[in-house]
């Protein structure tokens, strides 16, 4: 449906990754598998944390908070591209369109900060291990989770705002999959450049600034590494970054992608999308438990607690 230029769009019509029927049907059901992983992987680390008495830590904290954005940041978006994978219609209402970019980017904004959270938290943990019980204090952890939320909250309601207060008029369809600031501000009816500009400065806010604390915590953590005398010390520490250290590429090589280099072609950012908003919150849990000793742990306990005779622990008779 298009729109004649004096009328503002009040509905987009979604384009996809593919107008080919027996594509888009292999499409639900490889979304469909990972968006199951994703529900059941991030459902199962946040319980475990939960029952857990040993995972009541500020990491574990932190990652509870990482598995409800990427839950959340998932769900806003895999189960509307399933609808429409299997629909000829694929219509969004201007509302709902508006409210989709506003959540994709709390949660993936949030993300960014948390991802950050945890870096300092590793940093606390390997640089200052006597210190980090007195530096890392459940307020202070409290404080750096709410600091995370209400930053994304802050960054989003901006991109938001100046990706909306463009007049839309004339074509509504969007070349993507879901509503994403750089694919809406393509159909705009004005000059983007200031939106573009506002984007971009939340871009290195958001990404920019955050990776470079990351870098700066790594940075001093790889040093304390180098100067342990202890080699069983220095796999121990290093194993506890090895999974935030993946999550931290995989999510923000992902997202600058499409954030900081605006000329990068459609059908990469839409292939780059797919891996942030689908593959990346399926691995996040999966790297953070196959990678853990604790994680290992506490499934096993609450395994044997739950299905004794299937692990070979049947009470007698």
């Amino acid at each position: 449906m298009r729109q004649t230029n004096q009328t503002q769009v009040t509905e987009f019509f979604l384009l996809g990754l593919s107008d080919n029927p027996h594509t888009q049907q292999l499409l639900f059901i490889l979304f469909l598998g990972i968006y199951l992983v994703t529900v059941v992987g991030n459902l199962l680390l946040m319980s475990l944390v939960q029952v857990d008495s040993l995972l009541h830590t500020p990491m574990y904290f932190f990652l509870c908070n990482l598995s409800l954005a990427d839950l959340c940041f998932s769900t806003n978006i895999v189960p509307q591209s399933l609808v429409h994978l299997l629909s000829r219609k694929k219509v969004i209402s201007f509302t709902r369109c508006a409210a989709q970019l506003l959540l994709f980017l709390i949660f993936g904004c949030t993300q960014c900060a948390l991802l950050a959270v945890m870096s300092y938290d590793r940093y606390a943990a390997i640089c200052n291990p006597l210190l980090y019980p007195s530096i890392m204090t459940w307020r202070v952890c409290f404080q750096l989770a709410a600091g995370s939320w209400t930053s994304g909250i802050l960054v989003s309601v901006v991109d938001t705002t100046f990706t909306l207060r463009l007049p839309y008029r004339g074509s509504n369809s969007i070349k993507h999959f879901f509503c994403e600031a750089p694919a809406l501000l393509s159909l705009a009816s004005a000059d983007t450049w200031t939106s573009e500009m506002a984007i971009f400065l939340m871009g290195i806010v958001i990404l920019l600034i955050p990776v470079s604390l990351i870098l700066v915590s790594y940075g001093h953590i790889i040093v304390t590494l180098v100067r342990m005398k202890s080699a069983a010390g220095r796999l121990k520490a290093f194993s506890t970054c090895g999974s935030h250290l993946v999550v931290v590429i995989l999510f923000y090589g992902s997202a600058i992608v499409t954030y900081m280099t605006p000329k990068s072609s459609e059908e990469q950012k839409k292939l780059v999308s797919v891996f942030y908003t689908m593959v990346t919150p399926m691995l996040n849990p999966l790297i953070y438990s196959l990678r853990n000793k604790d994680v290992k742990a506490a499934l096993r306990k609450v395994a044997a607690r739950n299905f004794p005779c299937k692990l070979g622990n049947c009470p007698l008779q």
